[in-house]
């Protein structure tokens, strides 16, 4: 199963405000690194460091913060963020309204040929040219229907 992360799913687990988001957040995490099918980005690995160590309650150290991203790095596919898929994101952002960090996570999945978004960032079941984001929160999910 090859599917893109956003970022929320990431950063959950590290959450202390939102502890039964955090325990779907590592449940999806767990099967997915079992069965080797996920793929992040350079922006949501970047994302992921500012808000685990600047936005959480307790934030983590920037040194604790990088083991996190480096964790991460090893466990999943890294896209990087190209100049090809920043004109894909303009055109997400011109054609379909998307906020430009938003349209930088659809065109990286969709250049990057995964037809599954998980993030509760879209509405879910939402089908954008192939790309289809699904809410991992919503009630009656099941990571085996994706």
């Amino acid at each position: 199963m090859a599917v893109f992360l956003d970022t929320n799913i990431l950063v959950y687990p590290y959450d202390r405000r939102e502890p039964a988001r955090g325990r779907r957040a590592m449940e999806i995490l767990q099967a997915l690194a079992a069965s080797g099918g996920a793929t992040v980005s350079t922006q949501v690995l970047g994302e992921f460091f500012w808000v685990i160590t600047r936005r959480l309650p307790d934030p983590l150290s920037p040194a604790a913060g990088a083991a996190s991203v480096e964790r991460h790095a090893r466990t999943w596919r890294v896209l990087d963020i190209t100049l090809p898929v920043v004109r894909e994101a303009l055109r997400g952002v011109q054609q379909h309204a998307f906020s430009y960090w938003d349209a930088l996570i659809w065109a990286t999945a969709r250049l990057g040929q995964i037809a599954v978004v998980l993030s509760e960032d879209f509405t879910d079941g939402t089908d954008i040219e192939g790309v289809v984001f699904r809410n991992p929160f919503r009630p009656g999910f099941e990571l085996a229907s994706v």
